[in-house]
């Protein structure tokens, strides 16, 4: 006697649809390395990424009405001295953002319009 076994699960009528390519970045170079947190911080007007860097840590900050391509040649925000572990952005300030690094430095930055 055969039996089929049925799984119920909450997410069986979800399908997902990929994103349209205006709404993309491309060519974003992000850390290879692996950290207990996560290594992207959003908020209304910034997207911002840990990014790989010769000679200490850096991210990278994008705004989120420009998509598309990201130059190979974009400005990275720069001045821990070792790989950047975490970032946030400020809750009641769009335009400030913490990031902490493994050489045990915790740096506040205002990132322009």
């Amino acid at each position: 006697m055969s039996r089929q076994v049925v799984r119920s699960s909450k997410f069986r009528h979800v399908f997902g649809q990929p994103a349209k390519a205006d709404q993309c970045y491309e060519d974003v170079r992000v850390s290879q390395t692996t950290w207990d947190s996560g290594f992207c911080a959003v908020n209304p007007k910034f997207m911002a990424l840990i990014c790989e860097a010769s000679g200490g840590g850096a991210f990278l900050v994008l705004p989120l009405g420009k998509t598309g391509r990201v130059d190979k040649n974009v400005p990275l925000v720069c001045g821990h001295t070792a790989p950047v572990l975490d970032i946030a952005w400020c809750p009641h300030n769009d335009n400030v953002i913490a990031s902490g690094s493994e050489d045990c430095t915790v740096m506040v930055w205002e990132i322009p319009d």
